[in-house]
C-alpha cells in the first residue's frame, strides 16, 4: 500500500492513512531520533518489507563463453578439418594410431577455447564486481536521535534519512521536513525540470537526485517494492563498452587478419599444386601423388593436411591475442587501482588518462586535507583571542552569533549522556565552525531552535558563495536575516559593523578598506576567510516575511580556517609538470587564499608565474573575456579563484579548443557539467556528490591529489603494456607467416605444423598476454611526454625492435628448414622438431625484449613481476613436455642435450640483437609538438 501511494504520488492514500506523521508513528519511527537501529529491529523490518537491493538478471554462465569461443569461425575450420582427418586416418590405419593427426588438432582447440572461456568469464566476473562496488553508494541516517552513514543496501522502511544537494534518494519515501529542496527526477519521469518537494508535494522516489536545498525523508519502501527497483532489475550491468583502443586495435586484427587469410589462400594453392603434380616427396623421398595410383583416402589425408595447415596459418595470423591483452591490462589495471583509491566506472578512461596534457584540480580536499579548524576570530577592525573571546563579547553579539551558527548550518551536533564529547557530524567548513563556537565561544548551538523559528533558508549554492537564514524569536515581532559565506561576497552586502562592546558603527570607505585588508591579510596566510552578517526588520501589518534580505546588513565577525595542503601534494604536482602535464587549480576561494595554497603545493612558481597577470584570474574576469582571448590566454593560466561551476566548464571547453586532453576533478553537484565536458571525468569519494560521481568516469576514493597522479601513470601503464603485447605478437606473426609461406613455395612443406601453431598461437596469445598486460607502472613513464590520441600505436621504435627480430628469426630457421639436416647432422624429424622448438624458444627469449621498448636493461624491476617469471616458468615446462613426452601428439622428436643447447643458443641470440638494435637511433619519435598533435586530434576525432 505504501509503495503504490508513493510511486502513484496519491495524496488520497496519504490522507487516508493520517498524513506523514500518522504514516511515521505506524512505522514505529519518531521523525526526529529515527528508529531504534537495534539488531531486532532492523531484522523484524527487513522480514517485513525486505531489503534495499535490486534482483539483477543472472550473470552469463561459464558455458556461454565456451559456446562463444566456438563460435570463431577459424576454430569452426580447424574442427571440420581435424574430424574429416580423424575418419580417413582411422580407416586408414585402424583406431589405435589413425586418431593421432585429427585427436592431436581437437586437443589444441580445446586448449585454445578453454583458456580463452576461462579468462573472459573471470574479467566478467571482476568487471561484474566493479559494477556493484560503483552502486554501493553512502548515505546519512538518524537512528536513536544520532546520524551515521551507511551503505545505501543497509536503508530499511521507517528510516529517517538526511539529504542534501547532490545526494541520491536511496528509497521511496515521504518528505518530513526541510528547506527549499528540489529534487531532479529526470531518471524516472525523463522531464528535465526540477521538481520541488515539501509539505504539498511530500513524494520522494528513489533513484532521483537531489539538487538544491536539504531536508530529511521517511523511508516507506526498499528495493523490489520502488518504481527504480523495478526498473534496474531489468537493466544488465556488464561493462561490455568498446573503448577507443580496442577499436584502433579491432580495426588492426581485421588488417592483419586479411594479410594472414592471402597468405594462407597462397600456401593453400602452392602446397594443392605441387601435391597434385607430383612434387611433394614424402620422408623416404617418394613422391605423395601418382596420378590413378594413390588411393582415395590417401589423396583425401593429404588434402585435409594442407588445408588444416593453411587454417592454421590464419589462426596464427589473426592476433586474437589483442583484445584480450586490452581486456586482461584492464581489468589488471583496474584490480589495482582499486588499491591505489580509484575506482573506475567507464574503462575507456584508464586508456584517455594516458593521453591527458591538462589536469583542472579543485583546491579543498583534494589539494588540501579538508581538515578545517578555525585559527583566527576577528570582530570589525579587532582580532579576538581564542582563550577570552567569549568573555569579552556583549551579551547581544553572543546571542547573534549563536544565532547565526546554530541556525544558518547543515552540520548538526550530537550530545549523548553516554560519551563525553559532543558528536559533530556535517561538512568540514560546518563541523570547524561548530566546534569553534562550542569550544571557543563555550556556546550551546542547539539552544536558538528552542526559541526561534525558521521561516525560509537559502542553501548554499557555488555561484553565490553563501547561505542564509529567516528567523523569528517567538513571542517576538522582528524577523532576523542571517547570512554566512564567503568574507568579501558578505562585505559588500553590509553598511555596519559590530565591535566587541556590541555597538553598531558605520562601515564607510576607509572602515571598509581596512577590512578588506584584513581579508586579504587572511588570505595570504591561505586562510579560507568567512563572514557573518545579520539584519532584521519589523513586523508589518502581521504580514510574514519570506524573502531575505540583501543588503543594509550589518557585519557580525569573520572567522579564518586553515585547511593544510595534503604530504605529498608538492611531489605530486612536480611529477605532473616532468610528465609533460600542465595543473590547473580551479577553487571558489579568494585570490589571495588561491594563490598563498598555490605556491604552497607547488602549481604557481613565485619566481616566475607571479610576476606574470595572466597566471592568476578570477572567473568574473575570465568569463567576461571573448572566446578568442579565453583561448590565447588559457596556456598561462595557472589558478582561477573565485570561480563558478560555468567559469570551470568554460575553462575546459577552452583547453579542448586549444587541443588539450583534459582531466577534470570534482565533488559538487555544479561541478557535473565540467565533469561530463572533460575527456577524463574525476569525482571525489569522500567529499563529492552522487550526481558528480554520475558523471565522472573514474572516482578517487580518497580525494587525494596524489592519486589523480597515480591514475594518470595507470593509464599510460595500459596503453604501454598494449604496445609491449602488439611488438611481441606482430612478430611471431611475420616470422610464422614468412617461414611457413617460404617453406611452401619452396618446398611443399610447412615445417610447422597444425598442432604446433596452435601451441605457439597459445602461448603468444594468452600466456603472452597475461605477461606483458600485468606489467605494472614504472616511473619512466612519468619522464615522458603526453600520448597523443591519434599517434601511430605501433611507433617507429616498435617497428625497429620488430623487423629486426622477425629477420632474424626467418633467417635462422629458413637456413635450418633448407640446410639444418647437413649443418645439424640429424635425420629430418629431428630436424623439423628443432625448428619447432627453436621458434618458441625464440618467443620466449624475444618476451623479455618486449618488456623495454627503448630501455637496453631489459631485466630492469623483472623480480618485481612475480607473474610474468612464473608464466616464463610455465611455457618453458610445457614446452619441456610437448618435445620430450608428446611424440605423437605435437609430431615431435625427443631431443639430446647437445640440440637442447642448439636451440636455446640460438634462441638466446635474440638479446644481443635486441639490446644493438636499441643503439640505432630512432627520429621523430613525437612526430608532432604536444599541442600541435592534440589540435589535430581536435579537429579530426
Amino acid at each position: 500500500m505504501l509503495s503504490k501511494m508513493v510511486k502513484e504520488k496519491s495524496f488520497e492514500s496519504l490522507s487516508n492513512l493520517g498524513g506523514v506523521n500518522q504514516v511515521a508513528s505506524i512505522l514505529d519511527c519518531d521523525t526526529k531520533g529515527g528508529i531504534r537501529g537495534s539488531e531486532a529491529d532492523l531484522g523484524h523490518r527487513i522480514n517485513v518489507f525486505g531489503r534495499n537491493r535490486y534482483k539483477k538478471p543472472p550473470a552469463k554462465r561459464f558455458i556461454s563463453f565456451v559456446f562463444e569461443a566456438f563460435k570463431d569461425t577459424t576454430i569452426i575450420i580447424l574442427l571440420v578439418c581435424a574430424l574429416l582427418s580423424l575418419g580417413f586416418g582411422i580407416k586408414q590405419v585402424g583406431l589405435k594410431e589413425g586418431w593421432f593427426d585429427g585427436g592431436s588438432i581437437i586437443f589444441a582447440v580445446f586448449l585454445v577455447v578453454s583458456v580463452s572461456a576461462v579468462s573472459n568469464f573471470k574479467q566478467s566476473r571482476q568487471f561484474q564486481a566493479l559494477a556493484n562496488e560503483s552502486s554501493d553508494i553512502r548515505v546519512e541516517v538518524v537512528r536513536d536521535g544520532r546520524r551515521r552513514g551507511l551503505s545505501i543496501f543497509d536503508v530499511v522502511v521507517g528510516e529517517v534519512v538526511c539529504l542534501k544537494t547532490g545526494d541520491q534518494i536511496p528509497a521511496d519515501g515521504l518528505f518530513l521536513n526541510g528547506h527549499s529542496l528540489k529534487v531532479d527526477e529526470s531518471s524516472m519521469t525523463g522531464e528535465s525540470d526540477r521538481v520541488e518537494v515539501d509539505e504539498k508535494n511530500p513524494f520522494l522516489l528513489s533513484g532521483t537526485k537531489v539538487t538544491a536545498g536539504y531536508g530529511f525523508m521517511l523511508v516507506t519502501s526498499v528495493g523490489m517494492s520502488t518504481a527504480w527497483g523495478e526498473m534496474m532489475s531489468s537493466i544488465s550491468h556488464e561493462l561490455n563498452e568498446e573503448t577507443p583502443l580496442q577499436a584502433r586495435l579491432n580495426k588492426l586484427t581485421s588488417w592483419i587478419g586479411k594479410i594472414g587469410l592471402t597468405v594462407a589462400v597462397l600456401v593453400l594453392a602452392v602446397m594443392l599444386i605441387r601435391y597434385f603434380t607430383g612434387n611433394t616427396r614424402d620422408g623416404m623421398g617418394k613422391r605423395e601423388f601418382v596420378g590413378g595410383k594413390t588411393k582415395f583416402d590417401d589423396v583425401m589425408n593429404s588434402v585435409i593436411n594442407i588445408i588444416a595447415a593453411a587454417v592454421t596459418i590464419i589462426v596464427v595470423a589473426i592476433p586474437e591475442g589483442l583484445p584480450l591483452a586490452v581486456t586482461l591490462t584492464l581489468a589488471f589495471s583496474m584490480k589495482r587501482m582499486m588499491k591505489d583509491h580509484a575506482m573506475v566506472r567507464k574503462l575507456s578512461a584508464c586508456e584517455t588518462m594516458g593521453s591527458a596534457t591538462t589536469i583542472c584540480t579543485d583546491k579543498t580536499g583534494t589539494l588540501t586535507l579538508n581538515q578545517m579548524k578555525v585559527t583566527e576570530f576577528w570582530l570589525g577592525k579587532e582580532a579576538m583571542k581564542s582563550d577570552a573571546c567569549s568573555l569579552e563579547l556583549a551579551q547581544n553579539l553572543y546571542e547573534l552569533l549563536q544565532e547565526a551558527v546554530g541556525l544558518n548550518t547543515t552540520g548538526n551536533v550530537y550530545n549523548s549522556n553516554s560519551l563525553s564529547t559532543s558528536e559533530i557530524t556535517g561538512s568540514p567548513t560546518e563541523k570547524a565552525i561548530l566546534s569553534w563556537a562550542m569550544i571557543d565561544l563555550g556556546m550551546n548551538v542547539d539552544e536558538p531552535k528552542q526559541y526561534c523559528t525558521v521561516i525560509n533558508v537559502e542553501a548554499f549554492n557555488s555561484e553565490k558563495k553563501r547561505s542564509g537564514v529567516l528567523m523569528k524569536r517567538i513571542n517576538e515581532k522582528v524577523f532576523h536575516t542571517h547570512w554566512k559565506g564567503a568574507a568579501e561576497m558578505i562585505l559588500v552586502m553590509c553598511s555596519h559593523y559590530y565591535v566587541k562592546s556590541g555597538t553598531i558603527r558605520i562601515l564607510d570607505g576607509e572602515e571598509r578598506t581596512q577590512i578588506e585588508k584584513i581579508i586579504q591579510e587572511m588570505a595570504a596566510k591561505s586562510l579560507r576567510c568567512i563572514a557573518f552578517a545579520h539584519t532584521k526588520a519589523a513586523e508589518a501589518d502581521g504580514q510574514v516575511q519570506e524573502k531575505l534580505e540583501e543588503t543594509g546588513l550589518t557585519l557580525l565577525g569573520l572567522v579564518g580556517l586553515k585547511d593544510p595542503c595534503r604530504p605529498g601534494v608538492r611531489a605530486a604536482v612536480e611529477s605532473c609538470r616532468n610528465a609533460g602535464v600542465n595543473v590547473k587549480m580551479v577553487t571558489g576561494d579568494n585570490v589571495h587564499t588561491a594563490r598563498a595554497i598555490a605556491i604552497e603545493c607547488g602549481i604557481l612558481n613565485p619566481d616566475v608565474d607571479l610576476n606574470k597577470d595572466e597566471a592568476v584570474i578570477e572567473g568574473v574576469q575570465f568569463r567576461s573575456l571573448s572566446a578568442e582571448e579565453r583561448i590565447a590566454k588559457i596556456e598561462s593560466i595557472r589558478v582561477m579563484a573565485r570561480s563558478s561551476p560555468l567559469d570551470k566548464l568554460l575553462m575546459v571547453q577552452s583547453l579542448k579548443q586549444k587541443g588539450h586532453v583534459v582531466a577534470v576533478t570534482g565533488d559538487g553537484t555544479n561541478d557535473a557539467p565540467a565533469l561530463r565536458a572533460a575527456d577524463i571525468g574525476l569525482s571525489m569519494g569522500i567529499q563529492g556528490t552522487e550526481v558528480a560521481k554520475e558523471s565522472s568516469d573514474i572516482v578517487i576514493m580518497d580525494d587525494n591529489f596524489s592519486s589523480v597522479v597515480t591514475v594518470l601513470r595507470w593509464g599510460r601503464c595500459v596503453y604501454n603494456n598494449i604496445q609491449k603485447f602488439l611488438q611481441f605478437q606482430l612478430t611471431v606473426n611475420v616470422a610464422a607467416l614468412v617461414i611457413n609461406f617460404g617453406a611452401a613455395v619452396s618446398s611443399g612443406k610447412v615445417p610447422l605444423t597444425a598442432v604446433q601453431l596452435l601451441w605457439v598461437n597459445l602461448i603468444m596469445d594468452t600466456l603472452g598476454a597475461l605477461a606483458l598486460a600485468t606489467e605494472q607502472p614504472t616511473n619512466d613513464l612519468m619522464s615522458k611526454p603526453p600520448v597523443g590520441r591519434s599517434k601511430p600505436l605501433i611507433t617507429k621504435i616498435m617497428w625497429r625492435n620488430l623487423i629486426s627480430q622477425a629477420i632474424y628469426q626467418v633467417a635462422i630457421l629458413l637456413t635450418l628448414q633448407f640446410k639444418g639436416r647437413s649443418i645439424l647432422g640429424v635425420k629430418e624429424s629431428v630436424k623439423d622438431t628443432m625448428i619447432f622448438n627453436t621458434f618458441v624458444l625464440c618467443q620466449i627469449f624475444n618476451e623479455f625484449n618486449a618488456r623495454k621498448l627503448e630501455k637496453k636493461n631489459i631485466f630492469k624491476g623483472i623480480h618485481k613481476n612475480k607473474l610474468f617469471l612464473a608464466i616464463i616458468g610455465i611455457t618453458i615446462a610445457l614446452q619441456l613436455v610437448m618435445v620430450e613426452f608428446l611424440k605423437t601428439f605435437a609430431d615431435t622428436e625427443r631431443l639430446n642435450w647437445g640440440q637442447w643447447a642448439a636451440c636455446i643458443g640460438i634462441a638466446a641470440m635474440s638479446w644481443p640483437i635486441g639490446f644493438l638494435i636499441k643503439c640505432i637511433p630512432v627520429s621523430g619519435k613525437q612526430l608532432l609538438p604536444i599541442n600541435q598533435e592534440a589540435s589535430r586530434i581536435h579537429k579530426n576525432p
